[in-house]
């Protein structure tokens, strides 16, 4: 018998709560298979099973709090799944799939959802590129599996005739059957669909409900009383869901005072569900906005040298780098210098401490057709203009072709964005939470400027960084920016490191 235990939750963090179960007493399990999903103030723990086995037991439910070195289950190592489960809790996956083994003389093969990444625990169907019935071969692609941070890929195991089922758009986790395929060439049966259960009516939180550390905080945060907060998650507690749908139920409280039917959807209106990640920006967008004292200000900066200097280099730089010469290397250059004059704008908040970060792990929006998305480009201080236009556009290239890993989404210390290459003139960016800073390019536009007292006209940028000023002050604000115009106007500077 092994024990399941709660882990250690980080510095300062001395309780958690039970989130999510994976499995159920009597169920198969493997070692490392996701078990159990913790919930803190800070961040979502995984738990995993210790042995492969049987789950044996559940000491703590949903919603239960719980502390490091907690026993939260365990699990009878070498068991089998049929010797423990009841035969009405297999899955109905399972059994068309047992069915369709045994009447045929070839193999059944699952098709299962990989892992999706660290703190990922559920995903999208995306749409399916076979259909139920057709001829599949190895390692043929069958669709892609949406998270609110990437998409995963899943292939065919071997060749045969597929049997999807999960549909598209519906949510699954890791290791969960979504299709079969039948080796023999007879297509495996279909699931039986499941009648789907009336979700239960969230009642008000009593009183006393206890929180959890994670809800506390958006309570606390955005004033809300949790008496008034509809409870969904077991027990009757209010889970972090519940309290952020307060927040906006608050907000809207004035306007719902006159209620008024709701329009229907006519033949110039579609309703789409949003995909993982348009929800994920959504969210973390509101929550920067919610979180961070954000200001915005504002230079321009006078492009004439640097698009001179490139105009006579590009040739030569693409013949013996091979890559072309662009813009995004010499503001990267710029923002990796005025960082290390203007520490604050590449620190952040942690609590009631700041933590001044000392490398330079420049963060690049890019746009791509599922979303907006955040790549980092590491250690910009150390590159040099090839090595960052190269990295910038090994990124970008990643996020155009839905590749992105994890490691390569997190961790920036400082963002830059360009909305000039869509034509944008002027911008406020919003942080990229729990960045301090956000640098806003834009469209270069030939101007009339005043020059030593003439009227020339000047290609000319705006330029706009967003700052949080809990830790950010004006003064330090407009100083970065300054230096950043500065460095571009006269480029030498950042190669005599003046």
């Amino acid at each position: 018998m092994a024990d399941i235990l709660t882990p250690a939750l980080g510095e300062s963090v001395t309780e958690a709560t039970i989130a999510k179960w994976t499995k159920k007493v009597g169920d198969a399990v493997k070692k490392d298979e996701i078990l159990v999903e913790l919930e803190t103030d800070k961040v979502s723990l995984e738990v995993v099973a210790p042995a492969d086995g049987v789950l044996a037991a559940i000491n703590a439910a949903e919603g239960d709090t719980v502390v490091p070195g907690t026993v939260l289950g365990a699990v009878t190592e070498g068991g089998a799944a049929s010797a423990s489960a009841p035969a009405a809790e297999v899955a109905p996956a399972t059994a068309p799939a047992a069915a369709a083994a045994a009447s045929t003389d070839g193999a059944v093969v699952d098709v299962a959802v990989p892992t999706m990444g660290e703190s990922v625990a559920e995903g999208s169907v995306g749409t399916w590129l076979k259909q139920s019935g057709d001829t599949v071969a190895k390692d043929e692609l069958l669709v892609e599996i949406e998270t609110d941070k990437v998409a995963v890929e899943v292939s065919a195991p071997e060749a045969g005739v597929l049997t999807i089922n999960v549909q598209a758009g519906e949510a699954v986790t890791p290791g969960q059957v979504i299709a079969q395929i039948s080796a023999s060439g007879a297509a495996a049966p279909a699931a039986a669909p499941k009648a789907a259960a009336p979700a239960p009516a969230a009642a008000p939180a009593a009183a006393g409900a206890h929180l959890s550390p994670s809800v506390q905080r958006v309570v606390s945060e955005n004033n809300l009383n949790p008496s008034s907060i509809a409870a969904s998650g077991p027990k009757g507690n209010i889970t972090k869901a519940d309290a952020i749908a307060a927040i906006g139920a608050a907000a809207a409280a004035p306007a719902a005072a006159a209620p008024s039917a709701p329009r229907p959807l006519g033949d110039r209106e579609e309703r789409v569900k949003m995909t993982r990640l348009r929800q994920t920006i959504a969210r973390r967008l509101k929550e920067s906005q919610n979180t961070a004292a954000q200001l915005t200000t504002f230079n321009e900066v006078d492009m004439t040298n640097v698009m001179a200097l490139r105009a006579q280099y590009k040739d030569q730089f693409e013949k013996s780098h091979g890559v072309k010469l662009g813009f995004m290397s010499f503001f990267t250059k710029a923002v990796v210098a005025a960082l290390k004059e203007i520490p604050a704008v590449n620190a952040e908040i942690d609590g009631t401490d700041i933590i001044y970060k000392n490398r330079y792990d420049i963060a690049v929006a890019v746009g791509t057709d599922k979303g907006l998305v955040v790549p980092v480009l590491r250690d910009a201080d150390t590159l040099s203009l090839a090595g960052i236009e190269k990295g910038i556009g090994a990124l970008g290239k990643a996020a155009r072709d839905g590749t992105l890993t994890m490691d390569q989404m997190q961790g920036g210390t400082f963002t830059i964005t360009n909305g000039g290459t869509y034509g944008s003139l002027m911008s406020t960016p919003i942080l990229n939470a729990p960045q301090s800073g956000i640098l806003g390019m834009h469209n270069i536009v030939q101007r009339p400027m005043a020059i030593n007292g003439e009227v020339k006209i000047r290609p000319m940028m705006y330029l706009a960084l967003s700052y949080d000023h809990r830790i950010v002050d004006g003064k330090e604000a407009v100083t970065f920016l300054v230096r950043i115009k500065q460095l571009l106007e006269d480029p030498q500077r950042a190669l005599l490191d003046l």
